[in-house]
């Protein structure tokens, strides 16, 4: 049975939005201002090639799609995301035109179980903050990669959401990766 990893570019006060710096939020491309280092773009490798596919909310659905099939790299993290199947739950998306992709439009928490039956490994959960609470409100993620930078925003879209019902989680990973203090974290449920 598959499980389902959310993995999230964080600041350290928890805010999500627009790390990359393509969704005009005013800090937008935030985690570039940091050094990840060959450690931290490994950790992101090796998470990436441990999913069997991608389970994706529309906005980051439509963000990658955008990106990446255009895209061809030695280490094969291209090749990874061009080729694997890539769920997206939508309700105004019906033809996605990224290979191998498929919409999940209604029944999101059965839609994830079944996926969890498909598959034997990881999926990925990236980005996606809406999806990301439904799977949250439906206790549907089983492990959590996170990695925080160290920098506090103020403001903008949270990982967690004042209001989520207590989880409690266990530690399985912590260290620095970079040069400029930038963390993995990984936690599974308890």
């Amino acid at each position: 049975m598959g499980k389902v990893v959310v993995t999230e570019f964080t600041s350290l006060d928890g805010v999500i939005e627009d790390p990359g710096g393509s969704e005009n939020y005013k800090y937008g491309g935030w985690s570039f201002e940091y050094d990840r280092g060959q450690d931290g773009d490994q950790f992101k490798l090796d998470e990436l090639m441990a999913a069997d596919a991608l389970l994706l909310g529309r906005v980051t659905y439509e963000g990658f799609a955008a990106a990446w099939p255009e895209r061809e790299d030695e280490a094969g993290f291209a090749d990874k995301f061009n080729s694997m199947p890539k769920h997206v739950v939508s309700t105004t998306l019906s033809d996605p035109e990224w290979n191998n992709s498929h919409v999940i439009s209604s029944n999101v928490p059965e839609e994830v179980e079944k996926l969890k039956d498909t598959y034997d490994r990881d999926i990925q959960v990236a980005g996606s903050g809406t999806l990301v609470q439904t799977l949250l409100e439906n206790d549907l993620v089983d492990q959590w990669n996170l990695m925080v930078f160290p920098t506090i925003l103020g403001s903008g879209k949270r990982l967690f959401h004042d209001g989520s019902d207590r989880r409690k989680l266990n530690l399985v990973e912590d260290r620095g990766v970079g040069s400029d203090g930038v963390r993995v974290q990984v936690y599974e449920r308890a």
